[in-house]
């Protein structure tokens, strides 16, 4: 595969005509985990977007641009909504849907229900259902961009891939590998892992919006050979991603230390089988040392905070201020991490994102939870100069909120007296209600109001 960054980030389903929309308009120029809030929010309480070939072209206020609508284009007015990029959900697993509120005391004893679930997967009629529901659930909850665990099973990539494509959305997903310490029926090995990734990445890594990702599914599950096999793939394709999990839960450490003897450490397992750098995602991290976090920071690794499912199965408490700060901050995200995660609502995880932050003695305001939904999540898949921030050129990805979704939201909303005191209440009290409408690639993809939803034929 000889697909460069760009090139795999540059193909947006475009839309059959330039389409418009008016309304208040938020947008991010920085991080304001660096700059603060002032320099990283540009807000307009009149704005205008002006999307062609499913892309922006002009964003800002409508009195300055009205003048630069294409002909015969009248813009949507979404008055009294919020229009903000679509979010990004960092980490998330699609077969993993219907195990939602499923019990387990804890990760290991959850993981053994979840596993019942994955593997209905081998049966592809039921993965494309699954797929089906999983898109619409995530434009339902304004999130037009995911990172996606599929199953072990290829068939089930190649399921989220094509549903994905019809609604127009941008997703990058790969088939799981594990060859030990999980069931049977769920087992391939290195080289079945390799050669089913490997057609999956021809089929469509870099083909319209879809990017792939290589998804061992975490270093306990894969043998050696399977992760040397996995960064053999990753040297072969180097502008695919690489998505796993990493401490997790406390217990995870000691296990992948006896599992791996001959390593310094869970984040060494990966950084000696070549599977750490830019466009690869760790989720949680929550028990990362302050040196494993400086490592991931160098090296140019994400971590995807999940703190609903954090919560969910009491894992513990991401340290965000701690890998924020400093000399080499970590390029952080957020994930619903569906099924241990309870919501596919970006706005309910910058909700217990922020109920995180206050248990760790800080915290969290509205932008810099909107960032990290948005921004932050291009930024870990190596997406910022193509989708998160509404900025001209960029692919035109929008949500539109409504802050009078439900009669306390209203009330609620009616009393903010600043943008920033709008976003937090939408971050608290929000959820798939206060979503409107959600575009992708200058299209609508998603309407509240309507019965089903838009997609090509």
């Amino acid at each position: 595969m000889t697909t460069s960054t760009s090139a795999a980030a540059s193909a947006p389903t475009p839309a059959s005509a330039p389409t418009a929309v008016r309304g208040p308009l938020i947008r991010f120029h920085a991080d304001p985990f660096r700059t603060g809030n002032a320099d990283a929010l540009v807000h307009e309480a009149d704005g205008l977007l002006i999307c062609e070939g499913g892309r922006i072209t002009a964003a800002g206020p409508y009195a300055a641009l009205r003048d630069r609508l294409p002909p015969g284009t009248e813009p949507v007015h979404y008055s009294g909504h919020l229009i903000t990029p679509g979010f990004i959900d960092a980490h998330t697993h699609y077969v993993q849907k219907e195990a939602i509120a499923a019990f387990g005391a804890q990760l290991p004893d959850w993981l053994d229900r979840t596993y019942v679930t994955e593997e209905r997967f081998a049966d592809g009629a039921h993965a494309r259902r699954v797929a089906s529901s999983f898109c619409d659930e995530l434009l339902r909850n304004g999130t037009t961009t995911a990172l996606v665990f599929a199953s072990v099973h290829a068939d089930s990539a190649d399921a989220l891939f094509e549903e994905a494509t019809r609604r127009g959305m941008r997703i990058a997903a790969g088939k799981v590998w594990m060859d030990r310490n999980a069931p049977d029926a769920l087992l391939d090995t290195a080289q079945r892992a390799y050669d089913e990734s490997s057609s999956l990445i021809q089929r469509w890594h870099g083909k319209g919006r879809n990017l792939y990702a290589i998804t061992p599914r975490f270093a306990p599950t894969s043998t050696p050979d399977q992760l040397e096999a996995a960064g053999a793939l990753r040297a072969a394709h180097p502008t695919t991603l690489v998505h796993t999990h990493i401490s997790e839960h406390r217990d995870e450490i000691p296990w992948v230390s006896s599992l791996f003897p001959d390593r310094d450490g869970y984040l060494d397992v990966y950084d000696h089988y070549g599977l750490l750098g830019p466009r690869t995602v760790l989720a949680h991290g929550i028990h990362l040392t302050p040196a494993e976090r400086d490592h991931c920071a160098r090296s140019g690794t994400a971590v995807a905070h999940c703190p609903s499912s954090n919560l969910y199965l009491g894992s513990g408490l991401f340290p965000l201020r701690e890998a924020k700060e400093g000399d080499h901050p970590l390029t952080v995200a957020l994930g619903t991490d569906i099924g241990a995660g309870t919501s596919f609502a970006l706005l309910q995880t910058m909700r217990d994102a922020h109920q995180v932050a206050k248990l760790r003695d800080h915290t969290l305001d509205a932008v810099k939870s909107f960032i990290l939904a948005t921004r932050g999540g291009a930024e870990a898949l190596g997406l910022a100069d193509t989708i998160g921030s509404l900025t001209p050129g960029q692919e035109a990805d929008f949500t539109v909120l409504d802050p009078q979704a439900t009669p306390l939201l209203a009330d609620r909303t009616t009393q903010a007296d600043t943008i920033e005191d709008l976003l937090f209440a939408l971050t608290i009290l929000g959820d798939d209600r206060a979503v409107r409408a959600t575009y992708t690639a200058g299209r609508l993809a998603y309407d509240r109001d309507a019965e089903t939803p838009f997609m090509e034929d």
